[in-house]
């Protein structure tokens, strides 16, 4: 996998991903930005909450667990130091319906976050990640 990034703006960038996706990032103004865009470190956490989600959602697809909502809630500390790296992720898996089977939602959520999630596997490397599982019973 290969990207090519390019400076648009003071602080902006563009690039084009491998599947052919315009991304663009910028930095807040009191850094030389326009905050014409997310910040790369935002992103990350994007990219976090969609593998894991994709993941999630793939699997309870193959379980045939139908009728629910999600969402997912991704909360991240940083160090005070430079190079802020995130030291703290936690990930709240919302699931909404009627009769949830926790069994297998417990399982998909599991699944993903142990052996899939290859966001969440590196970030692991650098973070203490942790995650629970919300249900909300109509």
């Amino acid at each position: 996998m290969e990207i090519t990034m390019k400076q648009v703006g003071s602080m902006a960038f563009y690039t084009k991903t491998p599947s052919g996706h315009d991304v663009h990032v910028d930095a807040s103004p009191k850094v030389g930005g326009m905050d014409s865009a997310p910040r790369p470190t935002e992103l990350v956490l994007i990219g976090l909450a969609g593998c894991t989600s994709m993941d999630v959602v793939s699997i309870l697809r193959k379980m045939k667990v139908e009728n629910y909502t999600y969402e997912i809630v991704v909360s991240a500390e940083r160090a005070e130091e430079y190079p802020k790296v995130f030291t703290a992720i936690h990930l709240k898996y919302i699931f909404k319906g009627k009769e949830l089977p926790h069994d297998k939602i417990e399982k998909a959520v599991r699944l993903s976050q142990e052996r899939y999630c290859s966001v969440s596997a590196m970030l692991g490397q650098v973070a203490k990640l942790t995650y629970e599982v919300v249900y909300e019973e109509e």
